[in-house]
């Protein structure tokens, strides 16, 4: 079942699609990179092969289409974590009280620049994120907010994504609560290499379901 899931934040309006498969164990809530949306097809992979693990998944745009119209040529608003963790948190605590998943472990799921608001996030919200993963993310962007970050957290990078890949190991060492780094072979910075996004995807639900159970 998926159905249309909007957070207001501000005078602005965003909008998501939430999937909650028959006795789900948890919820994901999905924080897409810059310059990508809910409909961007390596994060729906993600998203069903969490769903056959039994994990309802919410994909979010944490801009609106106004406002990736206004970013597309500066990127200034896709590089603001402080505001779309702003909204990521919005959206937690709506699903909170959000008939079906009310009550559900909820873990996050962020990539490229998603990853920091997904950590910020996390530090704000202690009690409700049980997990994070990081898919070929930006987590040196979350800035100080990553001593503030309890919750299993797996950085997942690329073999050949080696900038990103020293910015992970870097990070890591600064969040205050468990973390894994998982080094992808072979897989570039987007994960389009054959079988590495397949391999993102049974980790990120390994993760939850070790977490999240």
């Amino acid at each position: 079942m998926t159905v249309p899931f909007a957070i207001d934040h501000g005078a602005t309006a965003v909008q998501g699609d939430l999937t909650v498969p028959a006795d789900a164990a948890g919820v994901v809530v999905f924080a897409h990179g810059s310059g990508s949306s809910r409909h961007s097809p390596r994060n729906q992979a993600v998203a069903k092969t969490l769903q056959d693990n039994k994990f309802a998944t919410l994909l979010f745009d944490l801009l609106s289409r106004d406002e990736e119209a206004a970013d597309a040529a500066g990127g200034r608003l896709r590089f603001d974590a402080g505001l779309l963790a702003g909204r990521l948190v919005r959206a937690i605590d709506e699903l909170a009280r959000h008939d079906p998943v009310r009550g559900l472990p909820l873990g996050l799921f962020g990539a490229s620049t998603g990853a920091a608001a997904a950590l910020r996030a996390a530090a704000e919200r202690p009690d409700a994120v049980r997990a994070v993963v990081s898919r070929g993310g930006r987590p040196d962007l979350a800035g100080p907010a990553l001593a503030g970050v309890t919750s299993p957290v797996l950085l997942i990078v690329g073999a050949r994504d080696r900038t990103v890949l020293r910015l992970n190991e870097e990070a890591g060492e600064r969040l205050a609560g468990p973390w894994e780094l998982l080094v992808v072979p072979g897989a570039t910075h987007l994960f389009e290499e054959p079988g590495t996004l397949e391999r993102v995807a049974e980790a990120a639900a390994s993760w939850f379901t070790a977490h999240l159970g």
